[in-house]
């Protein structure tokens, strides 16, 4: 009697194991998930069956036909790739967004002071001014192509306008002689030698260069910060990658947990392996972010545009009446180095011209500054001036918060609740063989590194090239932005030329600018009637005086970022 209630309390035993087990190989759960990913349950068992012909997946007893694990094989290809596309996301549209804002700005900034003084001038000089409005239109011209990545010397466009200016004043200063085009071109030889216009030509020189080396350096990196996110976020998966990624999200359909997420280091060890060479972008992505930071302090200044404006009127008239004080001795060693020129037959004589001078570009005390078609134009430039101050802040942060960001990828992907199960249900996490605890440690970042990836088969005698073609693009602008901190513009093509450029010496900075030392003189003025000048001559001398004015305007105005 005892061996019969055994048996039956043995049978009892295996009939309650035996109906745990069928329950447990029901795959009702893998099926309704499967459907909510949008596939056909054709062909989906309703209950598991042997797994032998599963490739990725662990074999045994599965929910997953061959054809569901292809299937989900291309999915995991493509949810991998959407993760690194999401967890990118933010870093490729703030460097998108910021370099079309400062680029915006930037241009806005030129527009908006070409527009102020333009509006300065015709209500100041009227007619004569728009019959040489052409002169500074050119300057402007050639500033927006250099900023634009246009090939210009900044250096020897300057020395030329300044070349130009002395030719123009001189004819003016002698009025009463005929000069020939070979006779300008030679003085314009003279330049540097005579140094007419005092010290002005020296500070607006380092000034002008260095501003627009720096404004235009610093939109290069970001376009370049834009296309390495751009291209770098689309990921290669290798076919390696592809079954660790499969085995890590879909894995757990196939033995009938569709609810089991992946453990943190799981996936980690996953990540690191399938984005190693990524992660070997970090450390030239790093220079290259404190490179740009280093140029947005130079950008990042005081645009207090009232302080930078005050002194413009003494400026334009400094150029000037240095010009004038010096017009002697100037003629004088012209004279001496082109030879006598002939006179011009027109009666003229210089006093005029001395008259036109004294009556209308003597500098102008605080009280005396003309406010009326200024204070507009001031008011539009000082708007954009801020309003780019609060940019190059804000881009500032923005470039502070994407370092280290490809070696910190995998964490970006790998979130807790999104992707991997939470710290406290780390013991019951997919481990990518069953349920339970993650025991192998995590890797370090890189590809060296991955030699003994226990999740991912990774070739590290193979780097990817694409990768290291992006490393020494990010090289490359690195360098440049190194150059422009110091105010040397190391390449003049477009910033699609790499490499091809050479140094310039364009920008100099404070120790390679020498002290002028032309002295003023005290030399008598030969008179004339003043109303006898001849239009044309009062035309060129606006004309001058418009010019020098663009340019003081421009870099000045740009001078208090580098203070």
């Amino acid at each position: 009697m005892l061996r019969i209630q055994a048996l039956f309390c043995t049978f009892s035993v295996l009939s309650l194991t035996v109906g745990a087990d069928l329950k447990a190989r029901s795959c009702s759960e893998v099926r309704q998930a499967y459907t909510a990913k949008g596939f056909s349950l054709a062909n989906v068992p309703h209950q598991e069956i042997s797994g032998e012909h599963l490739r990725i997946c662990p074999q045994g007893y599965t929910c997953c036909t061959s054809e569901m694990e292809d299937r989900l094989s291309q999915q995991s290809k493509l949810e991998f790739e959407n993760l690194v596309d999401e967890a990118s996301h933010t870093l490729r549209t703030t460097f998108v967004s910021r370099h079309k804002k400062f680029d915006e700005f930037f241009l806005e900034l030129l527009e908006n002071t070409e527009k102020s003084l333009n509006d300065m001038f015709v209500r100041t000089y009227g007619k004569l001014y728009m019959q040489n409005s052409g002169v500074f239109q050119d300057l402007f011209t050639e500033l927006k192509r250099y900023y634009t990545g246009g090939n210009v010397n900044l250096e020897e466009m300057l020395n030329d306008f300044w070349a130009r200016l002395l030719e123009r004043m001189f004819q003016l200063l002698n009025s009463q002689y005929h000069f020939t085009d070979d006779y300008l071109e030679c003085i314009s030889k003279y330049t540097d030698q005579l140094k007419p216009f005092g010290d002005v030509p020296r500070k607006l020189k380092a000034q002008v260069t260095r501003a627009f080396i720096a404004a235009r350096t610093f939109v290069q990196g970001l376009m370049v910060g834009r296309e390495v996110a751009n291209r770098v976020s689309k990921v290669t998966v290798t076919p390696s990658c592809i079954r660790a990624v499969t085995k890590m999200l879909y894995c757990p359909y196939c033995r009938g947990l569709p609810a089991a997420k992946p453990c943190g280091n799981y996936c980690l060890n996953i990540m690191k392996g399938c984005l190693a060479n990524q992660a070997d972008l970090d450390p030239e992505w790093n220079l290259f972010i404190d490179a740009m930071l280093l140029v947005a302090e130079r950008l990042e200044g005081p645009f207090n545009i009232e302080a930078v404006m005050e002194p413009i009127d003494v400026k334009i008239s400094e150029a000037i009446m240095n010009m004038q004080d010096n017009s002697v001795q100037v003629s004088a060693k012209v004279f001496q180095g082109c030879g006598q020129p002939k006179p011009s037959g027109m009666g003229r004589t210089a006093r005029g011209i001395s008259d036109v001078f004294n009556a209308r570009f003597r500098p102008y005390s605080p009280e005396e500054r003309p406010t009326t078609a200024a204070g507009t134009s001031l008011d539009r430039l000082r708007i954009v001036w801020r309003t780019m101050q609060h940019s190059v802040i804000d881009i500032k942060e923005k470039l502070k918060q994407s370092k280290k960001f490809w070696s910190t990828l995998p964490n970006g992907i790998c979130l807790e609740d999104k992707v991997t199960a939470g710290e406290a249900d780390q013991e019951q996490c997919w481990n990518g063989h069953s349920k339970g605890r993650y025991f192998p440690d995590v890797l370090k970042d890189g590809l060296t590194n991955q030699m003994n990836n226990p999740e991912v088969d990774v070739d590290i005698t193979r780097p990817d090239t694409f990768i290291r073609q992006q490393i020494m693009a990010l090289r490359v602008m690195t360098n440049k932005l190194k150059n422009a901190y110091n105010g040397n513009d190391i390449y003049f093509q477009d910033s699609s030329d790499e490499g091809s450029g050479s140094g310039s010496g364009s920008g100099c900075t404070e120790a390679c600018v020498t002290e002028f030392d032309f002295a003023s003189t005290e030399a008598p003025v030969v008179g004339a009637d003043r109303s006898d000048v001849r239009p044309s001559s009062a035309t060129h001398m606006r004309s001058s005086l418009a010019l020098v004015a663009t340019l003081v305007l421009t870099v000045l105005a740009l001078q208090r970022q580098w203070r």
